[in-house]
């Protein structure tokens, strides 16, 4: 079962909210950092991309980035552009994208429940970004951004949160750049915090929707801090990490597209015709031609699209894996015709997220920078889960989740 727990938060007053969030660190490179924070001196970039306050080219990996951000922190501290609460609570976070709004609870998940399996994976991390992030917890002694988790629906829940959102949120604001709308509230009452910690406890996992190494990141310092204390009790602050936990129905995937530079020395043609053997292609025209179904990819040609339907009898639809459309088009496509072997390592591949849509896929194309795009039916929670609870991982670049969390509305701090 779930173990959660209530934090005191530390968050921007309300007057200064947008002036302190951001981007989370790992949607954007440092120069871009750089350009938000402009001469924002209260932006979040300051500690999660500190290597902005030093010179162009500086290593973000660089000893004194990581010295910048705990100094930059205690400034924030010290000016008040973060303010801790006085209690513990739990936290609402809503976001709305396109008229639709989801709803998470911002809590304290436990590192034991990470450490058991309790709280699943579906992807692989690299030990490297793992150590990256690690450092950047160590040295601010904090989670300065929460992880992005997936729960199965639970009536209560939602309910407490209904109640509580029909209130005045605590801040409310249109982000730049992506234009979705970010509120937030407080549970601070005695008995809701009793009743979230209750019914999070009768939900037998957590699944890792995003932010994968920060999970692992914060997972293994709260388990480093407790090796390492002689008095470890188990019920301080360091043995959670800060989450943000909304139900599986209503989170929103988009396609995860692919862009690919060049068709393994076939032509147009030969390409096609290598398609048909396991899928069925159809012209589709000049527009474009976005998939229908699961196991139907969309593929982009200078000035045509087609539709690749997958051939009755070739998907196991048994193998939650398998039948991925990102395995099928990895195994079918990119491996056996176009000799494209490692999604995370080659050059001739690109990734496309599907927020940027699929206008962005036929312009590459068209610019001549690459000369084939495919277009993929997003995969869903529900499939996410199931190879989670197999044991499975999914394969690189499978999912888009829209829209990203808000970097900087509250920091978990580890004591």
């Amino acid at each position: 079962m779930a173990i959660v727990k209530p934090f005191r938060g530390l968050r921007p007053p309300k007057a200064l909210v947008e002036q302190v969030q951001s981007r989370p660190y790992d949607v954007l490179d440092s120069e871009e950092a750089r350009t938000e924070a402009g001469d924002n001196e209260k932006s979040l970039y300051h500690i999660i991309k500190p290597e902005i306050d030093f010179p162009v080219g500086t290593s973000e990996y660089d000893e004194r980035v990581y010295a910048r951000a705990a100094e930059n922190f205690a400034r924030f501290q010290q000016e008040g552009w973060l303010v801790q609460d006085d209690a513990e609570m739990y936290y609402i976070y809503a976001q709305t994208m396109n008229g639709k709004t989801q709803y998470g609870l911002v809590v304290g998940a436990a590192v034991s429940d990470y450490m058991n399996g309790f709280i699943k994976k579906h992807e692989l991390t690299r030990r490297d970004k793992e150590e990256d992030r690690m450092r950047h917890v160590r040295v601010n002694d904090a989670n300065m951004e929460p992880v992005f988790f997936a729960y199965p629906d639970n009536a209560v829940l939602d309910a407490l949160v209904a109640r509580y959102t029909q209130g005045e949120p605590e801040y409310d604001f249109v982000a730049p750049g992506d234009g979705f709308r970010h509120q937030f509230w407080t549970i601070s009452e005695t008995a809701d915090i009793e009743t979230v910690t209750a019914e999070f406890g009768k939900i037998p996992y957590l699944y890792i929707a995003d932010g994968h190494h920060r999970s692992a990141a914060a997972a293994l310092v709260g388990a480093e801090k407790a090796a390492q204390n002689p008095a470890h009790k188990g019920d301080e602050e360091y043995n959670y990490f800060m989450a943000v936990c909304f139900p599986a129905s209503q989170l929103t995937i988009l396609d995860y597209n692919r862009v690919i530079s060049d068709l393994n020395g076939l032509t147009q043609e030969q390409l096609i015709e290598a398609l048909s053997v396991h899928f069925n292609v159809e012209y589709k025209g000049t527009e474009p031609y976005r998939p229908q179904k699961k196991h139907e990819f969309s593929m982009y040609l200078p000035g045509k699209w087609y539709s690749l339907e997958l051939k009755p009898g070739l998907c196991d639809d048994s193998d939650p894996v398998a039948s991925l459309d990102v395995s099928i088009s990895s195994k079918l496509i990119l491996d056996d015709i176009l000799d494209i072997k490692d999604l995370r390592s080659s050059k001739r591949i690109d990734f496309v997220g599907g927020l940027r849509g699929l206008n962005e896929l036929s312009r590459r194309v068209d610019s001549g920078e690459m000369q084939m795009a495919l277009a993929l039916y997003p995969v869903c929670m529900q499939e996410i889960m199931d190879i989670a609870d197999s044991g499975n991982i999914m394969p690189p670049k499978a999912t888009w989740f829209e829209p990203k969390l808000r970097s900087g509305l509250v920091v978990h701090k580890l004591s």
